[in-house]
């Protein structure tokens, strides 16, 4: 098992069992992963269900993170 940004999420989620299978399937990144619902948790395998909520609400905060950091983007236009 390579080392990943998937990977090391899933292990502060204590569910790294999971990272070849989310590897395996195309989940090999965060922005791939806020994508998942319950049809892509079937297709990996993920069928405890504490451990598929915790999968839901990590989504829920990165896409939240996702929101919160869209504020802090900004341009260097000129003011008309």
């Amino acid at each position: 098992m390579c080392t990943n940004i998937v990977y090391e999420w899933l292990k502060t989620l204590q569910l790294s069992q999971y990272a070849e299978s989310f590897v395996d399937n195309g989940y090999d990144d965060l922005e791939v992963c806020k994508q998942i619902g319950d049809p892509d948790l079937d297709a990996i395998g993920v069928a405890v269900p504490h451990h598929r909520r915790r999968i839901h609400e990590a989504v829920r905060r990165l896409k939240e993170a996702d929101e919160s950091a869209a504020g802090l983007y900004f341009t260097l236009e000129p003011q008309p």
